[in-house]
């Protein structure tokens, strides 16, 4: 939860956890000692602590889509002028790990590093949703359901009518049913199993993805295919080197 910077009050931690305050107080003082979590004295919230950088600093070794996607933020963003986003799928939600901001303004509170939202809840998370084999999505719908009645018009009827528009058209399409005008196009990057290991999406206002969805597709299926040769084993990182 903390990862989202607006769940900072105790009050915040427990109502986005689904826990009662006794509770996250517990988990908190826990995670306190351990370093994973720092708390400010004077205001009294919370934030990431340092022992959390040094678990990301483990798990980029390992795998980090970061360095292959960037320059395609770059590109996408000095196209079209809009907001370019890299996430990956943890669970049955969708994380925000890169953003390339846009020069074209627009407000969106989920254009943030460590923004959450469930799978299926905007373009990219419902690119790393549609690749998804039929059987993980079928365990993955009654917690999707729950999660998902914040977004009313997300109904599990519809989220499978755009699962399948998805995969029949080669990339996701979400306009007006999270934010009001606002839209995405996305497509998932994927790994050598088949599986998607990212999305990079594309936010705009719903009217200028309508008036350019094929060149803003075609890009990212240019983009996206360009992220899956680097990540193929035997390929050198961008990283590499440093």
């Amino acid at each position: 939860m903390l990862s989202d910077r607006r769940n900072s009050r105790l009050t915040d931690i427990a109502a986005a956890s689904g826990q009662d305050k006794a509770t996250a107080l517990r988990l908190l003082d826990v995670l306190l000692r351990e370093g994973f979590v720092v708390r400010d004295p004077d205001s009294k919230r919370y934030a990431l602590g340092p022992e959390i950088f040094v678990l990301g600093a483990a798990a980029a070794a390992r795998f980090d889509p970061r360095p292959i996607a960037r320059p395609s933020l770059i590109r996408l963003v000095s196209a079209f002028e809009d907001s370019a986003i890299l996430s990956i799928a943890r669970g049955a939600e969708s994380v925000c790990i890169d953003v390339e901001p846009g020069s074209f303004p627009i407000r969106a509170n989920y254009l943030e590093v460590g923004s959450r939202r469930p799978l299926g809840a905007g373009a990219g998370s419902l690119a790393l949703l549609s690749w998804l084999p039929d059987s993980e999505i079928e365990a993955l719908t009654p917690s999707l359901k729950i999660q998902l009645r914040r977004y009313p018009g997300l109904t599990g009827r519809v989220l499978a009518q755009h699962i399948a528009a998805s995969r029949r058209r080669g990339y996701a399409l979400m306009l007006d049913l999270v934010v009001d005008r606002m839209g995405g196009i996305a497509m998932p990057i994927l790994g050598v199993d088949g599986r998607p290991v990212a999305a990079i999406s594309i936010a705009a206002l719903t009217e200028r993805i309508v008036s350019r969805e094929k060149i803003l597709a075609e890009a990212l299926r240019r983009e996206v295919a360009a992220c899956e040769a680097l990540g193929r084993p035997g390929h050198a990182s961008p990283a590499a080197g440093r």
